[in-house]
């Protein structure tokens, strides 16, 4: 996995006694966020994603609870566990993802660089295989 496909990114926040402020503006994700959408009451033993994007850059935040990420660019596969708000896992475009292993109450945040299009998924992992070989 090159590093820049695949990474994590601090997000900037503010301690305070009275609790911690993340903040996420436009030098902190390295693309126009065009989409948010967010996943919960996710059960532990169910998966999400199972899918690449052609063109879409994806930010994922676990705002509470925990989750594991397993990427995929076609050679090697790691697994990233999410945890912590102040962390967020940039994929760019090309890599196979799945998220497994929902703790109870997890919210996974994501940032999207596109509007939803169908088209633009890659859901069968064969076909991501055929793209990656282009």
């Amino acid at each position: 996995m090159t590093e820049n496909s695949v990474r994590i990114i601090e997000i900037p926040k503010i301690k305070d006694a009275r609790g911690n402020l993340a903040i996420i503006e436009k030098d902190c994700v390295p693309f126009e966020i065009r989409r948010v959408y967010y996943l919960f009451d996710v059960p532990s033993d169910a998966y999400r994603g199972g899918h690449a994007h052609k063109k879409q850059e994806s930010f994922l935040v676990a705002l509470s609870g925990s989750f594991e990420v397993v990427i995929d660019d076609g050679l090697k596969k790691e697994r990233i566990m999410l945890n912590k708000p102040d962390k967020g896992l940039l994929i760019s475009t090309g890599v196979w993802r799945e998220l497994e292993n929902f703790s109870a109450g997890a919210v996974c945040l994501v940032l999207a660089s596109t509007e939803f299009e169908e088209a633009e998924y890659i859901r069968d992992y064969n076909d991501y295989l055929r793209f990656k070989a282009l």
